[in-house]
């Protein structure tokens, strides 16, 4: 902004929000200290829309409201690095598994980058802090009999010479019968499994038949630590107002009983386990990646503690996909119960169901489904992609891109709400008023009710966004946009009103302008760069969420040029897009067609949303 610019700026103090990335930001007494993880993403491929809306857009729309409204937050995520995943896609690549980590770590950073997520660190597993952590965690286990050593019946190769690790492991589930269920959890009924449960078990490297062989490992004993976690459950699930469907799966868990748990695994790829009779072994992921969120929390900051052992003054929020339940409900939190320190657990925790494509599950050995790689490359605005996966975000049902209502959404929506009502406000200002906001009042009962509607509506955002419903919160915003036009048209403004009645017409204009500077505050959260254009536009800087609505763009003040928000999408896009991220061959667009001829159709199947672990 030019300091020409500043000048002739005519706003009320205090409004102004600085946002600057600290480094080592700490909590702080007596004020609100918000903690925000996302579920970290497997490392080893290329993230599309499901696993983006499933953990790490929804966090950074909660973040980004929390630091809107001048809380003090840390959010933080990573990549998920070690693990049997790593290992069989390092093999088919051909390539080490640190060079595999390397290469897609920086993927997803590119992509996250440009999904605009703003976090305060970006970090991954394999680092020291990890091993350190993790080990020290272990230790403490140990020490407090937490932990027991046991005899495991294993499937190993004879061709390969190896244990095979569950994601080395394919074969039918016992309990649906799908026929290429993994070791660890069959993708079909949801089913956690183990390796030795599967009916007639392959080899994924070599397709053979494995054979049965005892292995020692070290099992966590969440049977002795159930009642401190039933009660911790019962408590929290309460005070942090848990999802229906994250209570139902830890409840269910509960329920069954909790049972011994083995946390190793006979695999290189993975924090060693710090025994001399197991220095051959490593932390099974679904007790090792957890403990990134501290890792990667240290690798920002030395002060990690203050924020992970500090439950007086910190409140942890945490996002991911509803597979990811049990493993940040019960089995997480009671490997911290066992070390007797007090951590910061969890608070409020928030999980979404899956994201389907069209009529399938995206695939990216089959090309089909938009990738976090292809929405860039489509040159459509960041804003609308980041508009349209909150706005379906599946919160108790899942639910399914289409293109046909991705480009409604863009121009029935955005484009003809949002973009319409910021338009013609700034260019009729433009045109009539050299782009200077005029002497106005806002005393007559008209002004004041619509004052008090929408001061209603932001109560209710603000309600809505305490409570993490992010697509009830945005519909909020859209709806008070939609109320800005209403009143723009119930108020006639146009030429005639300016040459007629310069009174009133100053008026709409001065209370739709304050309008729009608290549009671009609410909007924040889920389109940041539309947000700044407004601010261009308006010539003002990036503002609070307030609690109520005040009028702060005064008389006088000079606005910026007018932009447009947002482009008209081409209906007939919607075949092209289909083509080419269908699978490449217009399947997808003949099936379409097919059913609105009545032909059946097959119904979708679910796909895995973003997790934490790669097993």
């Amino acid at each position: 902004m030019s300091t020409n610019s500043v000048s002739e700026r005519k706003i009320n103090s205090g409004v102004a929000l600085e946002i600057e990335k600290e480094k080592n930001k700490e909590p702080i007494k007596g004020e609100r200290n918000i903690l925000i993880t996302s579920a970290l993403p497997y490392v080893n491929n290329i993230p599309h829309l499901g696993n983006i809306i499933g953990s790490v857009l929804s966090a950074d729309v909660f973040a980004r409201y929390s630091r809107a409204r001048r809380y003090n937050t840390l959010f933080v995520c990573g990549t998920d690095e070690y693990g049997t995943a790593t290992e069989t896609k390092a093999l088919e690549e051909g390539t080490t598994c640190q060079e595999l980590c390397d290469k897609y770590n920086a993927i997803h950073k590119q992509v996250y980058e440009w999904f605009e997520l703003d976090f305060d660190y970006f970090g991954r597993t394999t680092t020291r802090q990890q091993t350190e952590i993790a080990q020290d965690i272990f230790m403490k286990l140990y020490k407090n009999g937490y932990l027991s050593e046991d005899a495991m019946i294993q499937l190993f190769c004879e061709k390969c010479q190896r244990f095979l690790a569950d994601r080395y492991v394919e074969g039918t589930c016992p309990k649906c019968n799908y026929e290429d269920a993994r070791g660890d959890q069959c993708d079909s009924c949801g089913q956690l499994l183990n390796a030795t449960e599967l009916v007639n078990p392959r080899c994924k490297l070599e397709g053979s038949t494995p054979i049965m062989r005892e292995s020692k490992h070290m099992f966590l004993d969440l049977d002795t630590l159930q009642k401190t976690v039933e009660d911790w459950v019962i408590k929290t699930s309460v005070e942090g107002k848990w999802s229906t469907n994250s209570k139902t799966i830890t409840n269910s868990w509960l329920k069954e009983g909790l049972k011994p748990r083995c946390i190793t695994r006979d695999l290189k790829w993975g924090t060693p386990v710090p025994l001399e009779e197991m220095k051959e072994k490593v932390f099974y992921v679904w007790f090792d990646a957890p403990i990134g969120y501290l890792s990667i929390t240290a690798n920002y900051t030395p002060h990690w503690e203050k924020w992970w052992k500090n439950p007086d003054d910190v409140k942890l929020y945490q996002f991911m996909g509803k597979d990811n339940v049990p493993f940040h409900t019960v089995i997480f939190p009671s490997s911290l119960f066992g070390t007797g320190e007090d951590w910061t657990l969890l608070y409020h925790i928030n999980t979404t169901e899956y994201l389907n494509y069209e009529n399938t599950k995206f695939s990216k050995s089959r090309n089909i489904g938009v990738f976090g790689t292809d929405a860039k490359d489509t040159g459509i605005n960041v804003s609308v992609w980041r508009y349209y996966l909150i706005a379906s975000r599946p919160e108790t049902n899942d639910s399914v891109f289409t293109w046909k209502e991705f480009i409604a959404k863009n121009n029935n929506e955005l484009l003809a709400n949002l973009g319409n009502f910021v338009n013609r406000v700034i260019k009729f200002s433009a045109s009539k008023y050299n782009s200077i906001v005029p002497e106005f009042s806002y005393d007559k009962i008209e002004e004041k009710e619509f004052i008090e509607n929408i001061d209603s509506l932001l109560k209710n955002y603000i309600e809505t966004l305490e409570n993490v419903k992010l697509r009830a919160g945005l519909e909020i915003a859209m709806e008070i946009s939609r109320l800005g036009n209403g009143y723009l048209q119930e108020s006639k403004l146009d030429n005639s009103l300016f040459q007629n009645n310069i009174e009133k017409c100053s008026t709409v204009i001065g209370i739709a302008i304050n309008l729009i500077y608290l549009l671009s505050a609410l909007f924040f959260p889920y389109m940041p760069s539309t947000t700044e254009s407004i601010c261009r536009q308006l010539n003002a800087p990036l503002r609070d969420i307030p609690d109520t609505w005040t009028i702060d763009i005064l008389p006088g003040h000079k606005l910026g040029k007018a932009e447009y928000l947002f482009k008209k999408i081409d209906d007939k896009k919607e075949e092209e897009y289909l083509n080419r991220y269908g699978g490449g061959d217009g399947k997808v667009a003949e099936t379409k067609k097919k059913a609105k001829k009545g032909k059946n159709v097959n119904t979708v199947t679910n796909n895995k949303s973003s997790k934490i672990v790669n097993g």
